[in-house]
């Protein structure tokens, strides 16, 4: 498949501004900002940006067939007792979501992840495994 055939959305200066500014903010809880794919304007959309929300919540929040990026800011706590705040990108693709979303969303995801600027993309198939747990043990690694 040549790249001209991959369906790129468009990441729009609103998106890019949003980004931007939560990536700069200084976070003092876990925070998340979720953005989809508008499939008829081939365009990625803010969907919605959260404060203090737990990873576990989020599995209530996010659609169970459809993909979705997550800027994550989370709370990390250390043995030596400092705390940071990584900046997580993670890539939700539900197993059954639909095959033209699917490509579209991974279409997206390295100029999205260019933009985020998050050292790490992170990818989850099933909303159940989005937790703490799961993102300490990618963080570890």
């Amino acid at each position: 498949m040549s790249a001209q055939n991959v369906n790129v959305c468009d990441i729009g200066d609103d998106v890019r501004e949003v980004l931007k500014k939560f990536r700069f903010q200084k976070h003092s809880s876990n925070s998340a900002l979720i953005l989809k794919v508008n499939r008829e304007k081939q365009a990625l959309e803010v969907e919605e940006e959260l404060e203090n929300v737990e990873l576990e919540e989020l599995q209530d929040i996010l659609p169970s067939h459809q993909p979705r990026f997550i800027v994550y800011s989370y709370k990390m706590e250390h043995n030596d007792g400092r705390t940071s705040f990584p900046m997580c990108f993670i890539f939700y693709t539900p197993r059954d979501a639909h095959m033209e979303l699917q490509v579209m969303y991974a279409g997206t995801q390295r100029a999205l992840a260019a933009a985020v600027g998050a050292p790490r993309l992170l990818e989850v198939r099933e909303i159940d495994e989005l937790t703490a747990d799961w993102l300490n043990e990618k963080l570890k690694r």
